[in-house]
């Protein structure tokens, strides 16, 4: 299931829609997205096809008239890939894939496709694996009909399995064996967390691509792999860190994304555990992006779905060396200000309100206002290790700046 092999840079066109709950400006910002997780795979998007439609065709996702469209332009342009914004049903693809011949792939797809390239460890390659193969097994009929022996009529009938039944049941076993040995990983972890002794235990998370690794990288002085492109981490990483005299452990976790496929929350459990365990999360958000607000709540929705939302959080809006707000012309009647022309003061304000407090603003590249970064963490996990240990409160002095570094 899964290849390791470099790949070629492929034609690819992408396709999404604009209806009632996704104006055009959340469609285009979707696909900005879905074009930066195509590159990351290894494509290269020459068009973006959008329809204004109240729902997604049940048959073939967008209308017939703008599909006639997308086909006109594969064939005129040799496309051999086309993506759609939203998870397909296997009916949707198998008849998408009759009119446009040629591969269709929908995000839930392309995003198990990049797990699949960028999975290092044989844990991390076993969740892909189950992930892939519990979204392949409904789409079997859609891609292996020419295979069936058994199609009815005179000289057809009688006992026998056919060859797509066949492959049903292959698919179900593998899927029960790789179940079988996530469960023994998953125990295996549980017991090496339950081996880390009693240390305050700290998780990045994040939307993908906000700068976890290099954080990491800067606070755990550990050489995690980071990289401008979505999903460069997927296996957690945990590194114990000393910040004065206080010690902690600290995991850099898989990102999140909007619209993750339930295949992957469901396989990547053990990660996800890293998270529910943490006694502290610093939720690390890309200052720099324009709807880095979309992005705390579709993290913060995850990480609802996983029981972990109440857990203490500090925000971490990172590269702020790379925020530029928008021209705001306040002799303009016309144009109305909004979020995107705040300045980062007045982010820091806006969010230090919102989060009690618990909001800081850095950036990992640059090494800025680390120290605050630091001193807050301390604080913070000075307060969780002595309500765990009330009798161990003098070790840890109160201020980072009265702790030699």
């Amino acid at each position: 299931m899964i290849e390791k092999q470099q790949l070629a840079y492929e034609n690819t066109v992408l396709v999404g829609v604009i209806t009632a709950t996704q104006n055009a400006a959340q469609s285009k910002e979707y696909l900005d997205e879905l074009a930066f997780l195509t590159y990351t795979a290894g494509g290269q998007v020459l068009h973006r096809f959008t329809q204004n439609m109240p729902l997604p065709n049940p048959k073939t996702f967008i209308g017939s008239g703008k599909m006639e469209e997308v086909a006109a332009y594969v064939e005129a342009h040799a496309v051999s890939t086309v993506i759609f914004d939203d998870e397909l049903t296997p009916a949707q693809q198998g008849n998408i894939e009759k009119i446009l011949r040629c591969k269709i792939l929908d995000r839930t797809g392309l995003i198990l496709d990049i797990f699949a390239q960028r999975a290092q460890t044989s844990y991390a390659r076993t969740q892909v694996e189950l992930a892939q193969y519990e979204y392949l097994l409904p789409r079997l009929k859609g891609l292996w009909t020419h295979l069936e022996r058994q199609r009815g009529g005179i000289g057809m009938r009688g006992p026998g399995e056919t060859e797509i039944e066949t492959d049903r049941r292959i698919v179900r076993d593998k899927i029960a064996l790789l179940k079988k040995k996530l469960t023994l990983i998953d125990r295996q972890m549980s017991t090496q967390r339950g081996n880390r002794g009693s240390l305050v235990r700290v998780a990045l998370v994040g939307y993908t691509n906000v700068g976890k690794s290099t954080l990491m990288n800067v606070i755990a002085k550990s050489d995690v792999f980071a990289e401008n492109k979505l999903f460069a981490t997927l296996d957690t990483t945990v590194r114990k860190v000393v910040i004065g005299n206080l010690p902690f452990l600290l995991s850099d976790t898989v990102g999140f994304i909007r619209k993750l496929p339930t295949q992957l929350v469901e396989s990547f459990k053990s990660t996800l555990d890293e998270v529910q365990e943490a006694d502290l999360l610093l939720h690390v958000v890309d200052l720099s992006h324009p709807n880095f607000e979309e992005h705390i709540e579709s993290v913060n929705q995850i990480l609802s779905d996983i029981q972990a939302k109440d857990k203490p959080t500090l925000m971490v809006f990172n590269k702020i060396d790379a925020y530029q707000p928008e021209v705001w012309d306040e002799e303009d009647l016309v144009q109305e200000r909004t979020s995107s022309h705040y300045t980062l003061a007045e982010w820091q304000e806006t969010w230090l309100s919102k989060s009690n407090g618990r909001a800081l603003f850095i950036s990992a590249l640059n090494k800025d206002n680390l120290d605050d970064f630091r001193a807050k963490v301390y604080e913070t996990v000075r307060k969780i290790h002595i309500t765990r240990f009330p009798y161990n409160h003098f070790l840890y002095p109160e201020g980072l700046d009265s702790v030699s570094s």
